[in-house]
């Protein structure tokens, strides 16, 4: 597939840099409120709700999660990937872990 004039025009000037949210994500209440805009958006999709999660453990760092939880590294990037599915014992260890804990409120 050919370039545009445009397209190459702009990955000449523009380097594209990929958007992670869990290097903006530094503290115990931001990581509260990513959580719950992410569980009233995901509209029941588990692997967002997963993926979320995985966000907010690789900003307090993974190794310090797998050590907390007593989880090996390697199962918690895979259970709390984009279309991961990790058992509740995992997201309830994980979340206590953040500091954070896992709450039930009346659906609108």
């Amino acid at each position: 597939m050919a370039k545009t004039k445009r397209s190459a025009r702009r990955s000449a000037k523009e380097p594209v840099t990929r958007f992670d949210i869990a290097e903006h994500l530094q503290s115990e209440e931001q990581m509260a409120r990513y959580l719950q805009a992410c569980f009233e958006e995901a509209g029941g999709d588990a692997g967002v709700i997963a993926a979320a999660i995985g966000h907010v453990a690789k900003a307090k760092g993974f190794s310090q999660i797998a050590k907390e939880t007593g989880l090996a590294r390697e199962a918690l990037y895979r259970s709390l990937a984009r279309g991961g599915n990790p058992s509740l014992q995992t997201t309830l260890l994980v979340l206590k872990a953040l500091g954070l804990q896992l709450t039930a409120t009346k659906a609108a």
